[in-house]
């Protein structure tokens, strides 16, 4: 018997050892396949993520086309008309009258030149988020302001600093869609926007006084208010949006500046 048990355990043995490399390649063929659908993965989310930030960076430059398109066309040009009217002087206008429509018209086209530097510096992204999120929303609304659409009213809370620049260009994205969706689809003649640094958490919130909406109907309303809850997320941060008819709309997004986000979860 006793022979008949190692002449067993030398067959177990010996199908155990035949048996090793087959599992040893069959693991190791595991590991790679699994190693390279995690590396394509990677690289999906990654092109995704770069793909979101350079649809984000196109929207804020058409946005401020927009913008800067309405402002030529309803304060820059009626001020050059009136100047152009301005100097159009009377035959018979005084040395005093004449003097005086040129003083006036040299002080509306120094403004005009202000208005068109300021103008060029915010066709410039890059200008733009060099200025921090901020001064950017600042600027924005200060231009919106004076067009006269819609009043925005800006404050800030705690010590602002930067939340790094692929974060803020979301976050400035992220307003200019809530900007869209106050005075054309809400109808708003009022925003409230207003940002708070604290030590280890960040938070946007915009107001309008618009219609409003139900809730529940945002997965089947305007795209402008999904993309904030998705470029929310792709920035690791959260947006909760609440609403009902006749009491405007709220949008809160929160985001912990230490989060490691992803380019598909990576910095």
């Amino acid at each position: 018997m006793a022979n008949t048990d190692i002449k067993e355990l030398i067959l177990i043995a010996t199908f155990i050892f035949l048996l090793a490399p087959a599992f040893i390649v069959l693991y190791v063929n595991l590991y790679n396949q699994r190693k390279k659908r995690h590396i394509e993965e990677k690289a999906l989310l990654e092109s995704k993520y770069q793909q979101e930030l350079l649809k984000a960076r196109t929207e804020i430059q058409e946005e401020t086309l927009t913008h800067i398109s309405r402002e030529i066309h309803d304060n820059i040009t009626q001020v050059l008309s009136f100047v152009k009217l301005n100097l159009a002087l009377p035959a018979k206008s005084t040395k005093q009258q004449t003097e005086q429509r040129i003083e006036e018209s040299r002080a509306l086209v120094a403004q005009v030149i202000t208005d068109l530097r300021d103008l060029s510096k915010s066709l410039s992204l890059e200008h733009i988020m060099h200025l921090g999120l901020v001064k950017t929303i600042e600027l924005e609304a200060e231009r919106i302001n004076k067009i006269g659409i819609i009043n925005v009213d800006i404050s800030v809370g705690g010590d602002a600093h930067s939340l790094g620049e692929q974060r803020e260009l979301v976050l400035f994205r992220i307003f200019q869609e809530a900007l869209n969706n106050a005075f054309k689809h809400s109808h708003a003649t009022d925003l409230k926007i207003r940002l708070d640094y604290f030590d280890h958490l960040f938070n946007l919130t915009i107001q309008d006084n618009g219609v409003g909406f139900y809730a529940g109907a945002l997965p089947n309303s305007g795209s402008g208010l999904k993309n904030i809850v998705n470029r929310a997320a792709l920035i690791g941060a959260e947006a909760a949006i609440e609403s009902s008819p006749g009491e405007g709309c709220f949008i809160k997004v929160t985001i912990d500046p230490l989060t490691r986000f992803t380019h598909a979860h990576g910095s």
